[in-house]
């Protein structure tokens, strides 16, 4: 078992939920329960899993929810990729998002590969 609160990519995937909620305020009302209810299930997954993973019994289950973490950071991707392209995000806004996803991202494929060894 491991503490997920002392894991550097639950710490970021939680920073980037934050700021993902910020964003989704800004989005019209009639998008409550479309694209912003999407955005939030797909951003609250990533470190849900982290440490629903951390949680488990052995390296091969923590693994599986880090897999789990990843594949909502893609559909989180998408969906921001999307509200860009509708004008919900400002393009110099939607970068810094992207890149802190990008980096959780590849924080996320780096701990898998740690747990299969």
């Amino acid at each position: 078992m491991h503490n997920f609160k002392e894991l550097e990519v639950w710490n970021k995937a939680m920073a980037l939920c934050t700021e993902i909620y910020k964003v989704t305020e800004s989005f019209p009302n009639s998008e409550k329960y479309g694209l912003i209810s999407q955005i939030n299930r797909s951003r609250v997954s990533i470190p849900s899993n982290i440490a629903e993973g951390a949680g488990r019994n052995g390296n091969k289950e923590f693994n599986q929810f880090i897999g789990i973490a990843l594949a909502s950071s893609f559909e989180l991707e998408t969906q921001l990729i999307i509200a860009k392209n509708i004008n919900y995000i400002e393009g110099q806004y939607f970068s810094g998002i992207m890149n802190s996803l990008n980096q959780v991202q590849k924080m996320l494929v780096g701990f898998k590969k740690s747990l299969n060894r």
